[in-house]
């Protein structure tokens, strides 16, 4: 199946699947002397894996990763980096009288569509499961440009229409819907128990900011860094939508107005606004990186639904089994682990380009 690998330089392909004995991901172009151990990679995975809290899925999972190649005496060896992360609690008949239904807002019937099979068990490889191997993938992608001063941080902005009006980051772990507003994470966390009681779910944004970045990454035509970075958070299955700077809002507004005018800050050049979102020309400015990415409701609800069967008649579906009401806090580190991948992947490209 084509699709399991991204990046180019810095290149990762993930494989497994929901329901399957593991999971894991594979990185080529790693460099060499780089400082790495699983208890880096673990750090990230705790973040997104699940039954952190009672508005995240309840499955068990621990997601402990297992390094099998890449690494000795805790340093990268330039060789390729494999690594695993076995599935423990998985569920699979909890499946088993939806292998001929149709759920509604799932990938069952395209994948049907595409290929004439499909592992019903969780969704196989369209599962929110197989995120984790990019979190992973991301854990290393840091290491490598926090060796830059290059940081990224994600945080959930909104959920459904409740949207933080702080910016603090000193917060953002210290709650369980990863905003960056405490007064705001008491109305959000109601927000989502309100809509799990009734058996549904709902959205949010998520902004991600990358800070330290250096001008001159990204690459014309089409290998712009603001199209790489979207075809990276979109390839997220959760989401729907994504923006940079201004983003839509830049309909609304003038050229005079939106435009970033430039300044010499000693010997750096730097603009006063950053409605572009630190990309001009999809390259990037040196100033922070900024893009904020849609993330849909939970498909899986407990509500009846109409859908169809495999035999294309119709019926009613109830989703049971533990599932996110609101996926934003477990997207949060996802959408900064494929920031990093980019990056990664568009500074050692330049550095390839300028030696």
């Amino acid at each position: 199946m084509a699709g399991n690998s991204f990046g180019q330089l810095f290149k990762i392909t993930t494989f497994g699947e929901s329901h399957g004995p593991a999971i894991g991901v594979t990185i080529d172009g790693v460099p060499p002397g780089i400082s790495l151990t699983e208890s880096d990679i673990q750090f990230e995975l705790n973040r997104r894996r699940p039954g952190q809290s009672k508005i995240t899925t309840q499955r068990q999972e621990k997601d402990q990763v297992e390094i099998l190649s890449g690494v000795f005496e805790s340093k990268t060896t330039g060789c390729a980096l494999a690594m695993l992360i076995r599935n423990e609690e998985h569920r699979s008949k909890d499946y088993e009288n939806l292998k001929n239904i149709f759920r509604p807002g799932h990938a069952d019937y395209t994948f049907l569509a595409k290929y004439g099979h499909r592992d019903y068990r969780g969704g196989g490889r369209s599962s929110g499961r197989e995120t984790a191997c990019r979190v992973a993938a991301g854990a290393v992608a840091k290491k490598i440009l926090t060796e830059q001063n290059i940081t990224i941080v994600a945080y959930t902005l909104s959920v459904g229409d409740i949207r933080a009006k702080k910016i603090d980051y000193a917060v953002i772990e210290k709650n369980m819907v990863r905003t960056p507003d405490m007064e705001a994470a008491e109305k959000m966390v109601a927000k989502i128990d309100e809509v799990r009681q009734n058996c549904d779910s709902i959205g949010g944004i998520i902004e991600a900011v990358a800070h330290g970045c250096p001008p001159g990454l990204g690459d014309p035509v089409f290998d712009k860094l603001n199209a790489r970075l979207s075809q990276a958070i979109m390839s997220i299955g959760a989401v729907h939508g994504i923006e940079f700077g201004s983003g839509f809002k830049a309909a609304q507004m003038q050229g005079s107005e939106h435009n970033d005018k430039f300044y010499l800050d000693g010997e750096r050049v730097r603009t006063r606004t950053n409605h572009a979102g630190g990309i001009l020309g999809g390259i990037s400015t040196g100033e922070d990186i900024i893009l904020r990415a849609v993330v849909k409701p939970s498909s899986s609800i407990a509500q009846p639904q109409s859908t169809l069967s495999m035999e294309h008649t119709d019926t009613t579906i109830e989703v049971k089994g533990r599932h996110d009401p609101c996926i934003c806090p477990r997207v949060v580190p996802v959408v900064e682990a494929m920031m990093a991948v980019t990056l990664c992947d568009s500074l050692l490209i330049q550095k390839s380009i300028s030696q």
